[in-house]
C-alpha cells in the first residue's frame, strides 16, 4: 500500500475522541500517525495499520502545472 508523509487515513475504528481520520508523520516498519481530532500521536506497526485502513486521503500539489508552462 502506497502511504506517504501527509497524507490522511481514514480508519475503520474511531479513536475514543470519535475522529476516524489520522494524518501520517512518519512511514516505514511503522508508522507515527496523529489524530485529526485530539492530536494524540500514536506509533503503529505498518501491517496492523495497513489492516485498519479504509481510505487514503491525498493532497496533491494543485499550483504546478502539469506540462510546466505557466
Amino acid at each position: 500500500m502506497d502511504i506517504r508523509l501527509n497524507d490522511i487515513l481514514v480508519m475503520k475504528k474511531a479513536h475514543p475522541c470519535g475522529e476516524k481520520r489520522w494524518l501520517v508523520l512518519r512511514t516505514g516498519a511503522d508508522f507515527r500517525l496523529r489524530c485529526m481530532g485530539c492530536g494524540h500521536e500514536i506509533m503503529v506497526p505498518r501491517c496492523k495499520a495497513e489492516k485498519n485502513i479504509r481510505s487514503v486521503l491525498r493532497q496533491e500539489n494543485l499550483s504546478t502545472d502539469s506540462n510546466g508552462s505557466r
